[in-house]
């Protein structure tokens, strides 16, 4: 099946807060959570000036899978899945069973997607990663399942506290507003 089918396949199966991975054909994937109505959010490229525009085009060209992961920049983006920029011979799916973790509730995942989206960060490879990412997002626990010789299922607690001190928890958001003393109060008429 042509990448384009793949794509059109995934939007109309998956559902808010799949996990969505681009499996690359030199045996690693990227991957990213579904945000409902053809997007995704995941670790993109960081904004970038012309010069490093060019630089990284110029690595993608002489490393075309990994040549984003070398500049090792990156920045949190909700972006159509038909416009991830994947190697030629990828493939995509939702991919929610790779993991042992149960999803959290929708407004859960939510949370953490407005808490993290356009956030930048340093990627790297084995302990912060776009797999990291995107289990912390649907789950609460950053979890990598393709790092060699690393036990599977094994949440990387630095990158879910890394992750987690972004989130305000429930009790932040739900903290109701300072009322001030009635002395400062001012009455309009």
């Amino acid at each position: 099946m042509e990448y384009k089918q793949q794509v059109e396949q995934v939007v109309s199966s998956a559902q808010y807060g799949d996990l969505i991975e681009f499996s690359y054909p030199i045996g690693y994937s990227h991957w990213g959570v579904y945000d409902g109505d053809g997007y995704v959010i995941h670790f993109g490229v960081a904004d970038e000036n012309q010069v490093m525009s060019s630089f990284r085009g110029f690595l993608q060209a002489v490393f075309p899978v990994c040549g984003d992961l070398l500049l090792g920049e990156t920045k949190i983006r909700r972006q159509l899945l038909s416009e991830v920029n994947v190697p030629k011979g990828a493939r995509v799916f939702v991919s929610n069973s790779r993991h042992d973790l149960q999803p959290s509730p929708e407004n859960e995942i939510r949370r953490r997607r407005d808490a993290l989206l356009d956030k930048e960060f340093t990627y790297k490879v084995l302990t912060f990663n776009c797999e990291h990412f995107a289990t912390f997002v649907r789950s609460g626990k950053a979890m990598c399942n393709q790092i060699p010789r690393k036990p599977k299922n094994k949440e990387c607690e630095e990158a879910t506290e890394q992750f987690s001190s972004l989130v305000p928890s429930n009790t932040e958001l739900s903290m109701p507003m300072y009322t001030l003393p009635q002395e400062y109060c001012v009455e309009f008429h």
